[in-house]
């Protein structure tokens, strides 16, 4: 493990990435337990924030250390990994506040323990994902072939080609994307396939392609459907499921219920 993480972190240049990986995770992982713990009602927990009558939001924290990482990572010498190091790790531990509270922000109201805010929990996977696959040598196709080629003396034409190739990937991420399948465009980035597979396909029912192209075409419209309850649905069932036992289950009514943990009213704990 010790000779792995030397030759695949260490050499390659990653540290700083690998820290601002651990930093996320726990980060994230940190601040779940805390909200958790104040919703349980936990008395020996602190509880949340406030100054008077203002509640402070933890993508308060998560904005200042990103600022702080950023600032640091740029103002770091070139050669110092220590500094780059660590510069990374406050970046993803104050990313980590963030995305945390994505949905909020998004929306511009309380959501947190609702199913929208199951987005914030969607952004962070994302995250998790990509650095992950980074971390391990993945990249985006193409990148490496581009910086590769562009130092090769006669290589116009493979150039040309190369960039055409990724042009089209994109122009193929967009098209999924608009059909509403934000992951299946992630996995294209490194399996261009995915791509391909998801910009043929029907697009979910609710997506910005389904308003714009099946409007008109009902009979899609109902294939879409009747895809969504088959697949996707039950699929999204057991994301659900998996993300409740990680962060916590979102209030089933949330009209009814009172303020939640961490929202923009005191909570009493």
């Amino acid at each position: 493990m010790a000779a792995w993480f030397s030759a695949q972190v260490v050499q390659t240049g990653r540290l700083p990435l690998f820290c601002f990986f651990v930093a996320f995770v726990c980060g994230f992982a940190g601040i779940r337990v805390s909200v958790r713990l104040i919703r349980a009602g936990v008395r020996w927990w602190p509880g949340n924030l406030t100054a008077g009558s203002v509640h402070v939001h933890h993508m308060v924290f998560g904005v200042v250390l990103m600022a702080a990482g950023g600032i640091a990572g740029l103002a770091a010498p070139t050669g110092s990994l220590p500094w780059r190091a660590a510069a990374a790790a406050t970046f993803g531990l104050g990313m980590a506040l963030v995305f945390d509270e994505f949905a909020l922000i998004l929306h511009l109201r309380d959501v947190y323990w609702t199913n929208e805010g199951r987005l914030s929990v969607d952004a962070v996977f994302v995250a998790v994902g990509v650095t992950a696959l980074l971390i391990i040598g993945a990249l985006p196709v193409g990148v490496k072939n581009v910086a590769d080629y562009r130092h090769l003396p006669g290589s116009r034409a493979a150039v040309t080609t190369l960039y055409a190739t990724v042009a089209l990937m994109l122009v193929l991420a967009g098209i999924t994307l608009l059909k509403g399948k934000p992951w299946t465009a992630l996995l294209g980035l490194f399996v261009p396939a995915a791509l391909l597979v998801g910009a043929i396909r029907l697009a979910r029912p609710g997506s910005i392609w389904a308003r714009w192209r099946y409007r008109s075409r009902p009979g899609k419209l109902a294939r879409a459907g009747r895809r969504e309850r088959r697949l996707r649905q039950p699929a999204i069932r057991a994301k659900n499921r998996v993300q409740d036992l990680l962060v916590g289950l979102p209030d089933q009514n949330p009209a009814s219920a009172g303020p939640s943990p961490d929202s923009g009213e005191r909570t009493g704990e």
